[in-house]
C-alpha cells in the first residue's frame, strides 16, 4: 500500500508547494509592509511590536490562487478595547485600501496585490496564557512553539499534505460552519504522529466515541486523564479529540472539531488508504449534472437552492447559511423522505444546497383535543379532511406537490422566519 501511496503524495507536493518566486515575492511585500508599520508605530508613539504569524511564518503555506499572510501587532500597556481602534488608526495611516472585519475582536484585511492580502491582527502582549482575552493573544506562543518544532523540512511538507487533504475534504478550519481542524491543530497532530500517513491511519483506526475520547498531550502536562478532566473547563471537552495546547495546558486546540466532521473525515481517511488517488486532494464542488443522474438512478426528485445572507462574509455568513440549510432540511422532511443532501458555502455571502427526496404518501397532522373548542375551530380552518381518534382531532393530507412547489409555498409564508435567520434570498435553481 505504501508503495502505491508515496508516488501520489510526491505528485501532490509538487502541486501544492508555492514556487520559490511566489515565496520571494510575498516575503518582499511583507518585509516592506512591516517596515512601514514600524515607522508608523514610532511616529505615533504606540507601544507595540510586530510579528509575522500563520503558515507563512512556519513555512507550511500551501499553493493558492490568493494568499493571505497574518501579521500581528502585539500591544503593550493597552486594554482590549483600545487595540482594535489603534490598529484602525495605524492602517489608515498606511494610505492603502482596507476592510475592517468584525469578530470577537476586530481585525483588518489589506489588499496588497491581486493575489495577496495581509490580515493585520491586534493582540495583547501577555506574559502568561491565563492573561489572554482572546484566542489570538496566544498566537505569538503558537508561532514560536511550532517554529522550534518544525525545523525539519520533511515534517513541514507532511503538514502541507495534511492541510491540502483536509481542505479538499471540507474539514479544514475551526469556523463554526466547518467545525474542523485548525491549521495550528493540524501542525500539532502531524508533529505528534510524525507524518501525514501515520496521522490518517491513526484517525481511520480510532475507536472514538462520546464516552471514550482520544486525548493527546504532547508536552505531558497532565499525569493522567482524571487530572486533565478536573482541570479543564467542561466546555472544552466536547470534541472527539482532546488536543492539549502545548503552550497553555487548559486549552483544547481541537475544541471546535465536531463529531459530524470527524466521522466524515475518518471515512475519507479509510477510503484513501484503501483506494489511494490524487482525487482525494482535489476540492469537491457540487456537480449538478451528476446530482441529476443520481436522482434518476434512485427514482428520486432533486431540488437545488441558492441561499443569500446579508451578514458579514466568512464565519458569520457561513454559520447563518448552514443553520438555515439545516432548518430547511427539517422543514422538508415533514413532507418528503430526504435521501441525501449537501451544502456548499462560497466564502462570501451565499451558498448552494440540494435535497434528494421521495414524497411521503400521506402526512398525518395531530390537532388539539376536541374539548379545546377554540383550537379545534382554528385546526379545522387550516385542515379540510379531519378525523377524530382518542378524543383528539387529526388531519390526513396526500402529498401531490413537488419539492420545488413546496419551497415556493414555504417561502411565501415564511418571510419573517427567513428575516429572523438573516436570509435575504431563497432561490430555486433549475
Amino acid at each position: 500500500m505504501a508503495r502505491n501511496i508515496q508516488p501520489i503524495l510526491n505528485h501532490v507536493l509538487q502541486q501544492i508547494e508555492p514556487s520559490q518566486k511566489e515565496l520571494s515575492d510575498i516575503k518582499k511585500i511583507v518585509l516592506d509592509f512591516t517596515q512601514k508599520i514600524k515607522k508608523i508605530l514610532k511616529k505615533q508613539k504606540i507601544k507595540a511590536e510586530i510579528f509575522i504569524g500563520g503558515s507563512f511564518a512556519k513555512e507550511t503555506m500551501i499553493k493558492k490562487e490568493k494568499y493571505d499572510v497574518d501579521i500581528f501587532l502585539r500591544f503593550d500597556s493597552y486594554n482590549e478595547k483600545e487595540i482594535s481602534e489603534l490598529t484602525s488608526e495605524i492602517t489608515q495611516d498606511l494610505d492603502i485600501g482596507f476592510s475592517r472585519i468584525h469578530g470577537s475582536r476586530d481585525y483588518f484585511n489589506i489588499k496588497m496585490s491581486n493575489n495577496l492580502s495581509i490580515e493585520l491582527i491586534p493582540v495583547l502582549k501577555i506574559q502568561n496564557p491565563r492573561e489572554a482575552k482572546n484566542i489570538t493573544d496566544l498566537s505569538y506562543s503558537h508561532v514560536n512553539y511550532m517554529i522550534k518544532k518544525l525545523k525539519n523540512t520533511k515534517i513541514r511538507k507532511e503538514i502541507m499534505l495534511a492541510k491540502a487533504f483536509c481542505y479538499a475534504n471540507n474539514s479544514y478550519g475551526a469556523e463554526s460552519y466547518i467545525n474542523g481542524f485548525s491549521g495550528y491543530a493540524l501542525e500539532l497532530l502531524i508533529y505528534y504522529y510524525k507524518g501525514f500517513l501515520k496521522f490518517i491511519k491513526a484517525m481511520s483506526n480510532s475507536k472514538i466515541s462520546k464516552k471514550d475520547k482520544l486525548i493527546i498531550d504532547i508536552e505531558k502536562h497532565y499525569k493522567n486523564k482524571t487530572l486533565l478532566l478536573m482541570d479543564m473547563n467542561s466546555s472544552k471537552l466536547a470534541s472527539p479529540i482532546i488536543l492539549i495546547d502545548p503552550t497553555y495546558k487548559q486549552r483544547n486546540a481541537l475544541s471546535a472539531l465536531s463529531y459530524e466532521t470527524f466521522e466524515k473525515f475518518k471515512d475519507v481517511c479509510k477510503k484513501f488508504l484503501k483506494f489511494p488517488s490524487i482525487e482525494f486532494f482535489k476540492k469537491k464542488r457540487l456537480d449538478f449534472e451528476s446530482l441529476n443522474k443520481t436522482a434518476n438512478k434512485k427514482h428520486a426528485e432533486i431540488i437545488i437552492l441558492k441561499l443569500d445572507t446579508g451578514r458579514q462574509e466568512g464565519d458569520i455568513a457561513g454559520s447563518k447559511l448552514l443553520k438555515f440549510y439545516r432548518f430547511l432540511n427539517y422543514e422538508i422532511s415533514k413532507y418528503f423522505i430526504v435521501k441525501d443532501s449537501g451544502f456548499e458555502y462560497n466564502d462570501k455571502s451565499s451558498a448552494v444546497c440540494y435535497f434528494l427526496v421521495n414524497r411521503k404518501k400521506v402526512i398525518i397532522f395531530q390537532g388539539p383535543l376536541i374539548k379545546q373548542k377554540e383550537n379545534l375551530k382554528k385546526f379545522k380552518k387550516t385542515h379540510k379532511k379531519t378525523f377524530i381518534k382518542q378524543a383528539r382531532i387529526f388531519s390526513k393530507q396526500k402529498i401531490n406537490f413537488s419539492p420545488q412547489d413546496f419551497i415556493k409555498d414555504w417561502r411565501a409564508k415564511s418571510f419573517q422566519t427567513m428575516n429572523d435567520m438573516s436570509i435575504t434570498q431563497l432561490e430555486v435553481l433549475d
